[in-house]
């Protein structure tokens, strides 16, 4: 296993996205996709505190976060990364789209990217993805690139596992 941190943030370039790292000049751009503990940021002051807890969870090995900027336009799309798990050989692959982005391919390309660097950099054996019962967009994501439904954890949310090929 090779868990975070990282000497250098890893950055991962396709021809479509980058995934890289959030900066503080990212955080306006990314207020109305930031959430910490399934709580939203209010102002670019939440934002910040909650980004503060997300890099402390990677310095600390236990998640890592990278903000999606698009390759053309080089704008920041969305974000995703692996919050729990890791140090057990497995991650939860969480991810969130700006809703002017979606449906372009964008989080395919990244949840593809960060798939492959969770398998082969990390060294995870299990990724998992939780969503809603009602985001059909996000189920149909994760099962046309190999995620099964695995449980059902509460009412209004599926857990789905990837099973697929890189």
């Amino acid at each position: 296993m090779n868990l975070p941190p990282y000497h250098t943030f890893p950055t991962i370039v396709s021809d479509t996205i980058v995934l890289r790292a959030v900066q503080t000049s990212d955080l306006q751009d990314l207020m109305e996709i930031s959430f910490y503990d399934a709580r939203p940021a209010l102002t670019v002051e939440d934002a910040a505190e909650m980004q503060g807890k997300i890099n402390l969870d990677y310095q600390q090995g236990t998640s890592i976060h990278w903000c999606i900027v698009d390759q053309q336009t080089h704008k920041i799309v969305g974000t995703l990364g692996y919050y729990r798990g890791l140090d057990q050989g497995a991650g939860e692959l969480g991810c969130v789209l700006k809703p002017a982005f979606r449906g372009q391919g964008f989080m395919t390309f990244a949840m593809k990217l960060a798939i492959e660097f969770g398998i082969k950099e990390i060294g995870l054996s299990t990724i998992k993805a939780i969503t809603s019962t009602e985001n059909h967009g996000a189920i149909k994501l994760l099962e046309r690139l190999g995620f099964v439904k695995t449980a059902e954890i509460s009412f209004d949310e599926i857990e789905y596992q990837f099973v697929g090929e890189l």
